[in-house]
């Protein structure tokens, strides 16, 4: 796992931090602080308990201090069928989670579901042209999660996005196909037509259902 280098950087937080040298600059807190975070993401994957984190700090702390009582290497099988285990589990966590806010989601007035599952429903009409599949379009778009945590987004960037619309998910081509120029939509959209069983780690996990308020800014000639 490519996380090895940056957990042993993390666990050093935990040890006395030796005396800088003389006249050297002292590092600021936050950027250990923030190592940390960024290996916890790296982590996300496990859903670790609070028992089972134990147990990685602990094999962190022994690979620091150099008194590992074994191989890492030796463990690679049990490493990888962990990974595939938890992979799997949250899957079928994402699966359940994901028919539950579809269901929800048709429900909202103005609501429709198309034959492929997702389900559009229209926030602002425009007064422009529809796209084609074949046409390429400029966008402002947030994405976000069932739960509603934000994983991608335009806005955020401040720079909307442009793309043929052939060469994105299979539920964006659908549905800003039903948008006109000007217009504003949310498109929920399952797994099957957004990034499948195998998601696109690490931001995306497994048979995730998503949901994009897209604008659909121009069809770009």
């Amino acid at each position: 796992m490519r996380a090895a280098l940056s957990l042993a950087a993390v666990i050093a937080l935990s040890l006395p931090a030796p005396a800088p040298a003389q006249g050297a600059k002292k590092a600021d807190p936050k950027a250990f602080r923030a190592v940390g975070l960024s290996v916890a993401k790296q982590l996300e994957v496990f859903s670790l308990s609070a028992p089972e984190l134990e147990q990685v700090l602990k094999g962190i702390r022994e690979g620091v201090t150099g008194k590992g009582s074994f191989e890492p290497a030796t463990m690679q099988p049990q490493i990888q069928a962990l990974v595939q285990e938890r992979i799997a589990r949250a899957s079928d966590k994402e699966k359940q989670k994901g028919q539950s806010a579809l269901d929800q989601a048709v429900k909202q007035k103005g609501s429709e579901r198309t034959a492929s599952g997702l389900v559009f429903l229209s926030l602002r009409e425009g007064t422009g042209a529809s796209p084609s599949a074949t046409d390429k379009v400029r966008v402002h778009y947030r994405g976000t999660f069932v739960d509603g945590k934000e994983f991608d987004s335009s806005y955020s960037r401040g720079e909307p996005a442009e793309f043929p619309l052939n060469g994105v998910i299979a539920c964006w081509t659908e549905g800003l196909q039903k948008v006109k120029v000007g217009g504003k939509a949310r498109l929920v959209c399952p797994a099957a037509i957004a990034y499948g069983e195998r998601g696109r780690p690490p931001a995306i996990p497994g048979n995730a259902v998503l949901t994009f308020e897209v604008e659909l800014l121009e069809i770009v000639k």
